[in-house]
């Protein structure tokens, strides 16, 4: 293998490594992604040098970023539904089209009376900072948690304005570069169409086409994901041959068209995309970062510091506040909007590719077009990645914790659950396809989903921004351990219960349902909903007990009757934990143990 092999074999395990490395910190440790991963970049590059992907990679830098965002566009775009626009759509539109134009307008005079650049170099600035990257803000609503609309808002115009953003700075350029030849406005009036015509062509056509063989079993199963993936490069590499930068709005739209279709496995395939997007998006902070030259920030003044403020504390809110206006969107929703447009990884690589052809032409400050937005997109993300969490909790448009239970299987014993979790401050929600079965929880003032579960007006009208545990308590097992297996994505394998299988111990290992397929099993394994309906009939009743210095778990097993079960745990910082046979609990001071418990005709 030769050094150059060997290093680059290298690169990629260290970038491998510190992207999911700096995921699952994030995860741990409740921070946004997209910090950890820019400082992961910057401590691999330029602080301690273990990678250059400028020399490591060379000229193949700029191709691979391309394809990596393509994917990541694509996936983006499985996940926009058009249902979505029932409530979001007049604000999309508005943010896509008038937004963009007074981001523009405004980021432009700003730049060019404020940073002191040539009226050429201002006017692409002000398209390139349209671009709010779906590469920064679907990490951000991942970690968030906000409620539908204004995340359905950022999620649309984010990936929206990912390629209208790139076009315009094409087009914007393809005009000055065409200027002195007097054919610059024909010249961007036919980029624009041709750009139109083949993105709709190959991805609206395309993902058609494609999800038509998916429908008639054309392609099998174990090809389906790879085909997706080869598509979308394909109709990238394609849509860019005919206009420079269409290839990001072509695969836009392949992925609209195909998550829009209904086609059967899709929900197995936008987890698949899920997956490789999220790899992709860390392996990019951290190739971005670890690029950065620390002097290129030299070369900014204090006009482009103050030019910077602007951008983010004035043009954006202004864009977004007259853009919004007559739309009927509250207060907090507009603020949200106007604080929060991180810039990612296309606005650096358009940036780029047009800086130094700028430059050679002999714009003013072409040389600063760089450097302003490796600073811009570095400030917001540090900004607005520290901040979501905490704007929107306080705004009301996210979960103030996401420590909530959905119940799936409306009861007697199902219903006093929640009304035991109700008075302990948990959220909770319970769904069911009855409406008698939920009557009492409805009277109770319990918050219901009448429906199936499964549906798709579930995913439509579902908020499930505040829950983190699902507990299926149906009385179909093979129905219980697929609504786990359908959420378990959402909520994570071991955050998915059901309550135990109705199966004899003898035949247990040849019918249970497969392990994998199901949910966590809770309680005991006689609990099942037949036993629990009957301990019910038989007045038994649920008991919180607070442990203190003095009442310990001991001081509890001692009192209570041997028959108890204990059910969950609420630990004294808010965490929640079930009892299982696997992991029992054991409670500690301060923490609340929710157990159900016989009568005092029952106790022995």
């Amino acid at each position: 293998m030769t050094d150059t092999a060997i290093h680059l074999t290298g690169f990629i395990i260290i970038v491998a490594a510190l992207g999911i490395g700096a995921q699952w910190l994030a995860w741990r440790f409740r921070l946004p992604a997209i910090l950890l991963l820019s400082f992961a970049g910057l401590a691999a590059g330029p602080w301690l040098g273990l990678i250059n992907p400028g020399e490591q990679l060379g000229a193949m830098l700029n191709p691979l970023v391309g394809l990596m965002v393509a994917i990541i566009l694509f996936e983006g775009g499985m996940n926009l539904k058009f249902h979505e626009l029932k409530e979001a759509g007049p604000g999309v539109i508005r943010l896509g089209t008038a937004g963009v134009a007074i981001t523009w307008l405004l980021g432009s005079l700003a730049a060019h009376f404020v940073g002191d650049l040539s009226w050429p170099v201002a006017v692409l600035l002000g398209a390139i900072i349209v671009i709010t990257g779906p590469t920064v803000i679907i990490p951000m609503l991942r970690q968030a948690r906000l409620k539908q609309r204004p995340a359905s808002l950022l999620k649309w115009e984010g990936i929206i304005n990912d390629p209208i953003g790139a076009l315009l700075a094409v087009l914007v350029f393809e005009y000055f570069y065409y200027l002195e030849s007097g054919a610059a406005v024909f010249q961007v009036l036919s980029g624009l169409a041709t750009a139109i015509a083949v993105a709709v062509g190959l991805g609206v056509g395309g993902g058609y086409l494609l999800g038509k063989a998916f429908s008639r079993d054309n392609v099998p199963e174990f090809l389906k994901a790879p085909a997706m993936l080869a598509s979308a490069l394909l109709c990238y590499g394609l849509a860019n041959q005919a206009q420079h930068e269409a290839g990001l709005l072509a695969t836009t739209l392949l992925g609209m068209t195909m998550g829009n279709m209904q086609l059967r496995s899709i929900e197995e395939l936008r987890r698949i995309k899920e997956y490789v997007s999220i790899l992709l998006v860390s392996g990019i902070f951290i190739i971005l970062t670890a690029n950065l030259d620390p002097q290129i920030l030299t070369r900014l003044d204090w006009r482009s510091a103050v030019l910077l403020a602007l951008i983010i504390f004035a043009v954006r809110p202004v864009s977004v506040l007259l853009s919004t206006v007559g739309l009927g969107m509250n207060w907090r929703e507009r603020v949200l909007l106007a604080w929060i447009a991180p810039r990612g990884v296309v606005a650096v690589t358009v940036a780029g590719v047009f800086a130094s052809s700028m430059s050679e032409q002999g714009f003013y400050g072409a040389d600063l077009l760089l450097p302003l937005i490796v600073s811009l997109v570095l400030l917001t993300v540090v900004l607005h990645g520290s901040t979501i969490g905490w704007l929107s909790r306080r705004l009301g448009l996210a979960a103030a914790s996401q420590n909530g239970i959905l119940i799936v299987g409306a009861s007697n014993w199902s219903t006093d659950l929640a009304l035991q979790l109700k008075e302990m401050n948990i959220p909770v929600l319970i769904a069911d396809s009855s409406w008698y079965n939920l009557s009492q929880a409805r009277l109770s003032g319990i918050r219901t989903h009448y429906g199936e579960i499964l549906s798709e007006h579930a995913e439509i009208s579902l908020e499930l921004n505040d829950m983190g545990f699902l507990l299926a308590t149906t009385a179909n097992d093979a129905y219980n351990a697929f609504v786990c297996s359908r959420f378990a994505p959402e909520f994570g394998r071991n955050q998915v219960f059901q309550l135990p299988m109705h199966i004899a111990a003898e035949e247990h290992e040849k019918k249970s349902i497969k392990l994998a397929n199901r949910g966590v099993i809770v309680f005991e394994p006689t609990a099942t909903k037949e036993e629990l309906e009957r301990r019910h009939y038989h007045k038994w009743k649920f008991k919180k007990s607070h442990f203190t210095k003095k009442y310990t778990f001991e001081n509890y097993l001692k009192i209570e009757s041997a028959d108890a079960l204990p059910l969950m745990l609420l630990r004294s910082d808010g965490e929640i934990l079930f009892h299982s046979e696997q992991s029992p609990l054991k409670p500690e001071e301060n923490d609340v143990l929710l157990s159900y418990v016989p009568s005092s005709s029952e106790k022995q």
